[in-house]
């Protein structure tokens, strides 16, 4: 058996927007549907460097098991070590073997991924007559937010805030360039969060960096930057009349940002309406109303990165893209056809 090696460039030609927003609607059914296992992942911080984060999931009907590690934040990588301040790499085994077949470039199916995953949110909970966006945060995610979004829903007008000018130029003129949508650069957050009907957080915030005052009601908010213990980007008052909808639950309650309205007790766990899943299975319903504040909380799924990545390696194979390697060193065979070395089970 070959093991499949896919660089960034040969996964960015393998899978389209809309391709990543069907796998992300998979992952979300598959999860709610009892298909998944999906431990809790492991983020270690490393200061004052930055951070990695491990995830692993199993889709039991794929029978498919991804590992993702994912760094962020390593500001010196390029002029220390020539290498980006943030890389992904996800490896996929065989469930049925264990056998590890492919390892590809996981940066960028972090990034699709969870614009996607924004998207769904969109065709789910935003208004039908949504068309501004506000970008609180102009990098990498917000550029993705916008991409997937543009997807599913006619975008107008995206009011962008930045406490750099210069980030928020490049933004601009990034956004207008690929998309022909007209980016308002706005004073304050204040001033883009008054003016949205779609918010998105895309910040490394420590503290509230939206308050509650300033979020219109029929606003979808699309929470994205908190992902561990100590960030925060929301006013906890937002949730305290919201639709709550999250990935996960058990992993929002710990690490997302519905964890600090349930931290101060101004929302109860029986509060959060719904896991994204149950919504696209019909179980729970989405927007029942134009008054409704709507919050995704995003916290990021292992079952995203497998269902993606697996997409990716079924079009390789069918455009027999990348390089195949021997990684493994097949044992002696039996009379049978097993493997000799591992015909039993190991007591470690």
């Amino acid at each position: 058996m070959k093991t499949l090696l896919l660089k960034k460039d040969e996964v960015r030609r393998l899978i389209s927007t809309k391709d990543v927003i069907d796998a992300v609607e998979e992952a979300y059914r598959a999860f709610n549907s009892g298909l998944v296992e999906q431990p809790g992942y492991t983020g270690i911080h490393l200061p004052p460097h930055g951070e990695i984060d491990f995830k692993i999931g199993y889709h039991k009907a794929g029978e498919l098991i991804s590992m993702k590690a994912s760094s962020g934040g390593f500001t010196e990588n390029p002029a220390l070590y020539g290498v980006p301040n943030g890389m992904g790499t996800i490896l996929l085994f065989d469930a049925r073997s264990c056998a590890l077949i492919c390892i590809m470039d996981g940066s960028l199916i972090t990034g699709l991924r969870t614009g996607a995953a924004g998207a769904v949110s969109v065709k789910l909970l935003a208004r039908k007559d949504a068309r501004r966006l506000a970008s609180i945060g102009t990098g990498n995610q917000a550029r993705m937010q916008i991409r997937a979004i543009s997807e599913v829903m006619k975008i107008e007008a995206v009011h962008a805030a930045n406490r750099s000018p210069d980030a928020l130029a490049a933004f601009k003129a990034d956004i207008e360039r690929e998309f022909g949508i007209p980016v308002m650069p706005e004073q304050s957050v204040r001033d883009a969060v008054e003016k949205a009907d779609i918010l998105i957080t895309t910040t490394r915030g420590s503290g509230p960096v939206v308050e509650a005052d300033w979020v219109r009601p029929g606003t979808h908010i699309i929470a994205i930057g908190t992902d561990q213990r100590g960030k925060q980007e929301l006013d906890p008052e937002i949730f305290r009349d919201a639709k709550v909808v999250v990935d996960s639950l058990s992993q929002c309650v710990e690490k997302g940002e519905t964890w600090h309205p349930l931290n101060r007790g101004i929302i109860a766990r029986s509060d959060i309406h719904a896991e994204i899943g149950e919504i696209l299975l019909g179980r729970k319903p989405g927007r029942e109303s134009d008054a409704e504040v709507t919050i995704f909380d995003s916290t990021g799924m292992a079952i995203q990165d497998n269902t993606t990545a697996a997409a990716i390696y079924r079009n390789a194979l069918a455009g027999n893209l990348g390089m195949p390697f021997d990684f493994l060193e097949p044992g002696p065979r039996l009379k049978d056809g097993k493997d000799k070395d591992n015909a039993q089970p190991s007591d470690h």
